[in-house]
């Protein structure tokens, strides 16, 4: 079988337009810039139709309007290239093509979400309001992809060409578009992304690696703001002591360099650590900190039921007694390994890390709620809410809470990006995960050995989480421009 090329028989009529489509935008930017030098726009004390229509012809619209065609182009050849492989035959589109083919769900999965997202946008409030920014629809597109991959890679174990710690012989540091030797029945025909260090697909790793990163980064955020916010409320609407003790300890841990605090937490002689034992069993540091620090969800779910239904005894027993037994399911097993049914477990590697990044994150979140309450107690609403008698955690919960949201979605989102880059870093120095694991930060650190030899190892996994940041920067930039609307 023959390698495929990069944009296949499709290359031969679609890149000299793309190349085309590339310097015209190349050179409309590179116009604007010096037209800024060169002839900087003087200042407008009078406007009138004259002026607008002189305007309207001059340089700056022509560059304008090479830009905007430019870039569209760019963008609808790029389409092409990703879909044109469903409906050609296999290897016409080459290798993009093919990768196209392989995110087939992706594609229907995402152009299915900004249908009906842009339909019922005017129902769906914050979210809704998103798809009137370009900026945060961009960043939208890009997490949305790597989740609905992630979804159908991890869940339906779709994709994927191959068994991410399948070594095939003769495929070490093979490039990308390299056929399989003698490949079996019904397996997969070529390396689309080429072969690591170990014969292993670099396309199905990368593409594993995102459900790794996915099921941690979101998770630990959450986990997180859970900390922070179950004691930022009480810290910044009581003040006093409680206020002096919680954000001392947590300057205390912002003091340290993130990435040393890291490192001192995810080393072997600190996840073995023996604080004490119980029934016979060890208690690690790993554990003792998850025992803390997954308990705060289940505390901060217990106070919301009772503050909203206080009057409503019924339905709060009903809903505490939901979230006593639900949420201690969950934390028997991913605190102490130890869910009676054996569902829920965390790998020891995989805990410290989630509880690291928890334990990093939870005083910034702290000091951000704490920082807000303190603005917010003081509005009318509040002092009206406590004229009607409302109770201290009511007010805090339901009353400064949701006024808050806009800079905690925010921040929830810039946090899973910064998130994302430290498990990369970590999995880069080959700390917390094992080293088979697919994430990014563990490839991109195999793969750097040979990259001045063969690079693609490497840098796959670099644009896959670079791509997955520059989304998640993107959507918070768009949520708050539409959060500073309301």
């Amino acid at each position: 079988m023959e390698p495929l090329t990069w944009t296949g028989s499709l290359g031969t009529f679609l890149n000299p337009l793309f190349l085309f489509a590339l310097f015209a935008f190349a050179v409309s930017v590179l116009g604007f810039i010096l037209l800024n030098i060169v002839k900087p726009e003087p200042e407008i004390r009078a406007v009138n139709s004259q002026m607008a229509a002189e305007a309207a012809g001059g340089p700056g619209a022509l560059l304008g309007m090479g830009l905007r065609y430019s870039f569209f182009a760019i963008l609808a050849l790029i389409v092409i290239y990703l879909l044109a492989g469903i409906v050609t035959p296999y290897g016409f589109a080459g290798i993009v093509g093919e990768v196209g083919v392989r995110f087939t769900p992706v594609w229907i999965a995402l152009v299915l979400t900004f249908v009906l997202s842009i339909t019922y946008k005017r129902k769906l409030g914050l979210y809704g309001k998103l798809f009137d920014s370009l900026i945060g629809m961009v960043g939208f597109a890009l997490v949305m992809f790597w989740v609905f991959t992630a979804i159908f890679a991890g869940v339906f174990d779709m994709i994927i060409t191959h068994p991410v710690l399948d070594q095939v012989s003769g495929m070490k540091n093979k490039v990308p578009g390299t056929p399989l030797g003698n490949p079996e029945p019904g397996e997969y025909p070529h390396y689309l992304l080429g072969g690591d260090t170990l014969a292993r697909d670099v396309f199905s790793r990368m593409v594993a690696g995102s459900t790794t990163v996915l099921l941690i980064a979101p998770a630990a955020t959450g986990f997180a703001f859970m900390v922070g916010i179950t004691l930022g409320l009480p810290a910044g609407f009581y003040g006093g002591k409680f206020d002096t003790v919680i954000s001392f300890l947590a300057n205390l841990v912002l003091a340290f360099p993130v990435i040393l605090l890291f490192f001192l937490l995810v080393t072997p002689e600190i996840r073995e650590y023996v604080i004490f034992s119980i029934f016979s069993n060890n208690v690690t540091f790993p554990k003792f900190m998850a025992a803390i620090l997954f308990i705060f969800p289940i505390l901060f779910l217990v106070v919301l039921w009772n503050s909203r239904f206080f009057t409503q005894p019924s339905k709060r027993n009903l809903y505490v007694a939901l979230t006593v037994i639900i949420g201690g399911y969950f934390y028997l097993g991913l605190a102490w390994d130890a869910d009676p049914l054996g569902l829920i477990s965390l790998d020891g590697g995989v805990l410290i890390v989630f509880v690291s990044v928890v334990f990093v994150n939870s005083p910034t979140v702290f000091r951000i709620v704490r920082g807000l309450v303190l603005d917010i107690k003081t509005r009318d609403y509040v002092a009206a809410g406590q004229t009607r008698g409302e109770g201290p955690w009511y007010i805090m919960l339901w009353e400064i809470l949701p006024n808050a949201r806009g800079p905690l979605i925010v921040d929830f989102c810039l946090r899973i990006g910064y998130t994302t880059i430290l498990l990369g870093t970590l999995g880069f120095f080959g700390l917390g995960l094992s080293p088979e694991s697919p994430d990014w930060g563990t490839t991109i650190n195999q793969g750097r050995r040979l990259l001045g030899v063969y690079p693609h190892p490497a840098i796959v996994p670099a644009l896959a989480l670079m791509s997955l940041v520059l989304g998640l920067n993107l959507l918070a930039d768009g949520l708050r421009e539409e959060s500073l609307k309301d």
